[in-house]
């Protein structure tokens, strides 16, 4: 794709060349190098910093909608798994929806976050799953007794899901308020690999192994049949589904099918169309890279700075930075391998060394198309919670909001809640209002927006190069650089995540000048040749920024080495 390397590849022969030349730089596209730009992307999305919703789990806005007697026999509503010491996880609905999320789409944009990551919207099936083994308390890989609150089983890919909209609020009204009123773009979650849960039922329940087409004809079924007995020759409905399975239970869609691919792909087009601004891809690597070559070419044909990154879950990164690749696509991905050495330092912050980040930003000799277009994360639904103290998420949020990538944020880990907790044992309980409302006197909360609030409005924190001084031990010092034709700043990170205070004195790449604290306000006039000292509050950090376009020869010496190897 057109954006891919750009930035990276005109910072370096601007550099290297002086910004006056007329050469041109062959990379992903032909460019002029007659101004100098240090920039990590120029991918719009980098800007935005992500806060993560499971829908029907975040805040009932809108109790019509929760069809509490939906599934007769198979009833769909909260259903419990009871758990050791009155503990409960459930399976069920518990109300959430889009009107949820609007009415605290102030909070969120307050928190420092600029776009919304739901689960997907797509229409779910009405019952209980009655086949498969009955998922447990704690347990995984069953889903005896689930139902689709999560909207990952689809049985219509273009309907919205009844109990996440409402009579006054489509999806479309939902996306376009959050634009236009809060300042909050839309991410939706799309899947290509599979549909619902298809086949063991007791008795064939409507919806699950069912696909529906934009006019709601049934364009396929798997007919409660097991994958190797499907009939593809002789039973049209049966053409959709591979003849293997995939993921537990789940139809396996047939992605080399043309049908089935223009049944996704104009399914996440229309989605475009109501609103969507970027897509979280759910399984990516279950699909062939083919499928996403098509799919991103279809898309950016029409929408061409259009983000998406993928869920390749996988901690090598040599794996999942395939789909990062333009002739796979190039769509990002979220950066599994930061998030294992997030959990391992943050959850011990004291016992824990920031070093073992520093292997996983690969800021050179990376596999990545691009590093600083990764989604940050340290967990998600799909994961036990971090299992951190308070002290433990604020240092997560702090090095998550200064380094390179754009960070994305779990429901409810503002106050850390259910941390530790798997999927089946409490990640997925239902937030509520009291617990959002709970999050501005909580330290976590209060800690969390204000960092994300300089990352929101420090451009260099957002794209700029990071240029490492030191990650040892407790302390953590590194340089964010930036100059495009919008912005000229460097940010200088200073982290600490002792639970003692401590001095730090930095020389290495210092320009003279002022520079101002953006958490605290100081400012610092200095001098050539001076170095720049502060005490860093235990678990604290500073962002000390320097306007204008960076001089300092050192800096820029290493700025080049850095992308010559990148």
């Amino acid at each position: 794709m057109s954006f891919k390397l750009k930035a990276l590849a005109v910072t370096l022969t601007s550099l290297l060349t002086g910004a006056c030349s007329t050469q041109h730089v062959h990379n992903d596209s032909q460019l002029q190098t007659n101004e100098t730009a240090i920039v990590g992307t120029t991918v719009p999305f980098a800007s935005e910093a992500v806060y993560f919703v499971v829908t029907d789990r975040f805040v009932d806005g809108d109790p019509s909608n929760n069809h509490e007697d939906q599934g007769g026999d198979h009833p769909t509503w909260q259903l419990p798994l009871e758990g050791p010491d009155g503990k409960k996880a459930y399976v069920g609905y518990m109300g959430g929806d889009l009107k949820g999320i609007l009415n605290n789409a102030d909070y969120i944009a307050d928190l420092g976050f600029t776009a919304v990551w739901m689960t997907p919207v797509v229409d779910n099936p009405d019952y209980a799953f009655n086949g498969d083994e009955p998922i447990t308390y704690g347990g995984a890989f069953k889903d005896g007794g689930k139902t689709g609150y999560h909207g990952y089983w689809a049985t219509n890919f273009y309907k919205a899901d009844e109990h996440l909209i409402s009579d006054d609020l489509s999806v479309k009204d939902y996306t376009t308020q959050m634009r236009e009123k809060h300042g909050l773009k839309s991410v939706f979650d799309i899947v290509a690999n599979h549909g619902s849960p298809s086949f063991t039922m007791e008795k064939d329940l409507p919806g699950y192994g069912e696909l529906y087409d934009a006019q709601g004809k049934l364009v396929a079924d798997h007919e409660n049949l097991a994958p190797e007995e499907l009939d593809p020759e002789n039973n049209p409905l049966h053409t959709f589904f591979h003849n293997y399975p995939d993921l537990v239970k789940l139809s396996n869609l047939d992605d080399e099918n043309p049908l089935v691919r223009d049944y996704l792909i104009n399914s996440y087009l229309y989605w475009i169309s109501q609103g969507a601004d970027a897509f979280r891809i759910d399984t990516i690597r279950h699909v062939p890279h083919s499928f996403w070559r098509e799919a991103s070419d279809r898309i950016r044909a029409e929408n061409p700075d259009f983000f998406m990154f993928g869920e390749s879950f996988d901690y090598e990164a040599n794996n999942i930075a395939q789909h990062t690749l333009k002739k796979n696509g190039g769509v990002s991905v979220l950066d599994f391998p930061m998030q294992k050495a997030m959990v391992s330092v943050f959850e011990k912050p004291l016992e824990s060394d920031f070093s073992a980040l520093e292997k996983v930003l690969y800021l050179t000799h990376g596999p990545y198309q691009n590093p600083y277009e990764l989604t940050t994360f340290y967990d998600n639904h799909d994961m036990a919670r971090m299992n951190a103290t308070d002290e433990g998420f604020i240092n997560a949020h702090n090095w998550l909001f200064t380094v390179r990538g754009i960070p994305v944020v779990y429901m409810g880990s503002e106050v850390g809640y259910m941390r530790g907790t798997a999927e089946h044992a409490g990640n997925r309980n239902y937030v509520g209002q009291d617990v959002l409302d709970s999050a501005m006197s909580h330290p976590i909360g209060i800690a969390l927006k204000r960092i994300a609030n300089v990352r929101k409005t420090t451009p260099a924190l957002q794209r700029g190069i990071q240029v490492n001084v030191e990650l040892n031990g407790h302390k953590a010092i590194f340089y964010r650089v930036l100059q495009n034709q919008d912005n000229a700043q460097t940010a200088l990170v200073l982290l600490n995540k002792s639970d003692q205070a401590d001095n730090f004195t930095v020389s290495n790449y210092l320009q003279e000048g002022e520079w101002v604290e953006r958490l605290s306000g100081e400012k610092r006039t200095i001098e050539k040749g001076q170095v720049l000292q502060s005490q860093v509050a235990p678990n604290g950090v500073q962002v000390w920024v320097l306007e204008g376009a960076p001089s300092n020869e050192a800096l820029l010496e290493a700025v080049r080495f850095q992308l010559s190897r990148q």
